[in-house]
Formats: C-alpha cells, structure tokens, sequence
C-alpha cells in the first residue's frame, strides 16, 4: 500500500523527538510513535474543547491500533502529526494518522487507533454528541 502524502491530512499537529524516544539502535522507538499518535488526538480534541482529561463525563477509550513504519526518526528532530477521520459510528471514531518530519511530504510512518467514547465512571459505550460528531466530520475524509 502506498502511503499518503500530508495534503491527505486536514489536520496537522507539531511535536518534536524527545531524548527518550531513541532507542540503542539510534532511531525512535516503534512505541513511542503510539505516543505520538495518541498526544497528537487528544491536543485536537482538547484544543477544541471536545475532552478535559480529568473532568470529562465521556472519554475515548483506545479498542485497536496499528502502524507501518516507512523510514526511521531520531533525536532531535522535529515533526507533524497528521491527522484525520476515517469513520464516525455511534460511539466509537477511527482515526488515521502519519508522522512526517519537518519538509517532508511523505510520512515516517502511518497508522490508526480507534476511540470508544465510554462514560468515565461505568466504562460503558456512550453515543458521540452532536458537536463531537460535527468536529469529527470536519477532518474526515472519504
């Protein structure tokens, strides 16, 4: 499968490597690119009002996630997060994201995670609401 290029992502977020993320191989390690995947989500849906970490009666629990690796990182560097929305269910989102260094036009690595929206306190799948439904749809594609 051929990877997108970043005009396929109407989002984009900035992050830079941390030291940590290097491995002993000298490049970043497979599982710090979930992190990325994960910080760039919620910096949108926080940005947007849509999740306060501590206080929101709804949160996204990650269901699945997967990634391809196309060309390694490393520290320091600096990155954007692409993101987008694949589909939109009744309580749950598949988000499709790509890491792209800085000038790039083709990614590092893409992947997806999907979100189960449950309430906080019973873990229960809850209905996305209107507004959230309408901020996902903003940065959907296809």
């Amino acid at each position: 499968m051929t990877p997108s290029t970043r005009a396929a992502y109407p989002h984009h977020e900035p992050l830079d490597t941390r030291w940590a993320d290097n491995d002993q191989y000298g490049h970043v390690n497979n599982v710090a690119y979930y992190g990325f995947f994960d910080t760039a989500v919620n910096r949108w849906l926080i940005a947007r009002g849509l999740l306060d970490p501590a206080t929101s009666p709804v949160i996204g629990l990650v269901v699945e996630t997967g990634c391809r690796y196309f060309k390694p990182l490393s520290f320091p560097e600096r990155l954007s997060v692409g993101v987008r929305v694949a589909r939109v269910g009744t309580s749950s989102v598949r988000y499709e994201l790509a890491i792209f260094r800085e000038g790039e036009d083709a990614p590092a690595a893409e992947g997806h995670f999907v979100h189960v929206y449950v309430d906080r306190s019973t873990r229960r799948p809850t209905p996305l609401s209107d507004v959230m439904r309408a901020a996902l749809t903003s940065i959907g594609h296809g």
